[in-house]
């Protein structure tokens, strides 16, 4: 397929533009709504934006295809993370392409909303029949998913999904990924004064300082991870602090892992807290839940043979990152997360190639017009 080069550099360019951040992502919800539009195809936006303090929803658009079967959902998310906004593409003679140096270039994602836009549009100029397509744009993806975690997935009809939001070789794909739960822990002391009468206190930091010598923390086995990353407490030097409050998470690739480790912190927190007269309070969020799509699963062959198509190796992997795609199998769609043509991601080191965002686009292109076998 002859594919427009200058003008896929172009789209990404002006995608990078937009500022984005994490909860501030109305400007590219609004873009890409007209960009789209001009492709004369509607995306819609839902409301969760007002339960995650942002200022743009999902957006959810579908494509009528000529090719029988069920649609096939594309997916990238809208925000990027700091230092973002004032993004600029700058393109270098060897084909790389990275941001001015203070900010980051924003390939996460828009190499993915590149690829996707500029597949679609070249089906619509072609006129080459393709399956029927869902296309999803997310907020907040980089805050624990907030925008997919909230999407109504009955409007989806799709059996398969491909989110483009990895950083690898080109032609590689997650099959794996953690789940996660984000934790918060108060532990409850008693105040006294440190100087008068010190023993009529309960010293909540001391309390967590116990638990935590009785903890193991990163990996507590091959395929879990536990931290803790925020601590706080006290409020004078004088004062024997009656709160604590601790911040983290664990991830793996088995839920049930998750909810032992979980399980296992919060007891011995408990039985610190009781040794010394205190007690505690927690509570604790299902981010994600582990993405574990099988090699033999369908879209998994699909993928394969077109990047056999598109001249890519493909290479399944597993990533300890996570992604929209985790909520993929719980609503009832396969899904795999795409080499996305963006490295060195989330600092102002990123970048792409514009090779890399052509190979991508043709290959989502390939994606699109695959028959269902």
């Amino acid at each position: 397929m002859q594919l427009n080069k200058e003008r896929i550099a172009e789209t990404f360019a002006k995608f990078v533009a937009v500022d984005s951040p994490s909860y501030r992502e109305r400007q590219m919800a609004d873009y890409l709504k007209a960009q789209y539009a001009g492709l004369d195809i509607s995306l819609s936006e839902d409301g969760c934006a007002v339960q995650f303090d942002g200022n743009a929803g999902n957006l959810f658009g579908k494509v009528p295809g000529t090719i029988p079967g069920a649609p096939l959902l594309f997916s990238a998310h809208m925000d990027t993370v700091e230092p973002s906004c004032g993004k600029k593409a700058v393109f270098h003679p060897d084909g790389k392409i990275t941001s001015a140096g203070d900010t980051v270039l924003g390939a996460d994602d828009a190499g993915g909303l590149t690829a996707i836009y500029e597949a679609v549009r070249w089906l619509r100029e072609t006129g080459t029949p393709h399956r029927s397509l869902e296309l999803m744009f997310s907020p907040a993806e980089e805050h624990f998913s907030e925008g997919t975690r909230r999407f109504d997935f009955a409007q989806s009809d799709a059996k398969m999904g491909y989110v483009l939001d990895l950083s690898a070789d080109m032609g590689a794909a997650a099959l794996k990924a953690p789940g996660s739960v984000h934790f918060w822990l108060t532990v409850h002391g008693k105040a006294a004064h440190s100087g008068f009468n010190p023993e009529d206190g309960v010293h909540a930091i001391a309390i967590a300082a116990d638990a935590l010598t009785k903890l193991k923390f990163g990996h507590t086995d091959p395929i879990t991870t536990v931290n803790i990353g925020t601590i706080h407490g006290g409020r004078m030097t004088n004062i024997i602090p009656e709160r604590c409050e601790l911040e983290g998470e664990i991830r793996s690739y088995e839920d049930e892992r998750i909810q032992q480790e979980l399980d296992k912190i919060l007891s011995v927190f408990d039985e610190a807290a009781k040794k010394q007269g205190g007690s505690i309070t927690s509570r604790h969020e299902w981010c994600y839940k582990a993405l574990n799509t099988p090699e033999d699963a369908k879209i998994v062959s699909c993928y394969r043979k077109a990047c056999e198509d598109v001249g890519l190796a493909c290479k399944l992997t597993g990533t300890f990152g996570m992604s929209d795609c985790n909520h993929l199998p719980q609503n009832g769609i396969e899904g795999i997360v795409v080499s996305s043509a963006m490295w060195n991601c989330h600092s102002t080191a990123e970048y792409t190639t514009l090779d890399d965002l052509v190979k991508l686009t043709e290959l989502v292109i390939t994606l699109m017009c695959q028959p269902d076998e």
